[in-house]
């Protein structure tokens, strides 16, 4: 596993991350770290992992853009000093332009979402150890549909950014055989406790987790 002893990794994004976290830091008791993928991703460190101490830091905030995540980034992310982080973002960078057509200025433009990650990131690296970056999805199979499209065009402007990178479009696709995305997520977007465990599933596959520890006994 890539996490160390007593290392702190910090999950920044929209409501996808924050899922009800406490403020101003998403940590702690009763549920700080919120109700979805990051929780899942704390308690499964935590339960597998219990000697290393891991800290988990939820900054979520719902409805956010990579403009957002620009104007909190110093507090939110390199005032904490994590040794690890998480991004998830534009799933909202590209709703407002469904959502909201006729405002043109809450749109965010690949171009600007692309760079704007990639600036994050830069000033981010030299004080981490180690970062992961999660694709923004749509929970829709047709890959033509309008929408999902243009969320895969951010997916890979994501994918050019990070180096661990984390493809959560295709962690939802095999449950597609089975299922309607509306059992995944009613309005495709935000996720069911199954939609979060598939999320939490594909980041601890990214960093290293050892299943094996999850056994009783083990």
């Amino acid at each position: 596993m890539k996490l160390k002893e007593g290392q702190r990794l910090v999950m920044i994004g929209d409501s996808i991350t924050d899922c009800e976290r406490k403020y101003p830091y998403g940590e702690g008791l009763f549920q700080g770290v919120g109700k979805g993928y990051a929780a899942l991703v704390d308690g499964m460190l935590q339960a597998a992992y219990p000697e290393l101490s891991i800290r988990v830091t939820n900054m979520g905030i719902g409805g956010n853009t990579v403009r957002d995540l620009q104007a909190r980034w110093q507090t939110d992310v390199l005032d904490l000093n994590p040794d690890w982080l998480t991004v998830m973002i534009g799933i909202n960078d590209v709703w407002r332009r469904f959502d909201q057509p006729a405002i043109p200025e809450s749109h965010v433009s690949l171009e600007e979402y692309e760079q704007t990650l990639e600036e994050l990131v830069r000033s981010a690296l030299p004080g981490l150890e180690g970062l992961v970056i999660m694709t923004p999805f749509y929970l829709e199979p047709n890959d033509q549909d309008r929408m999902r499209s243009r969320m895969d065009e951010f997916g890979r402007a994501a994918k050019r950014v990070g180096a661990l990178f984390v493809d959560t479009q295709a962690a939802f696709a095999s449950h597609f055989e089975y299922v309607h995305p509306t059992a995944l997520a009613s309005d495709r977007v935000h996720p069911s406790l199954t939609g979060h465990l598939l999320l939490a599933r594909a980041l601890l596959e990214a960093i290293g987790f050892d299943w094996s520890r999850m056994r009783v006994g083990s």
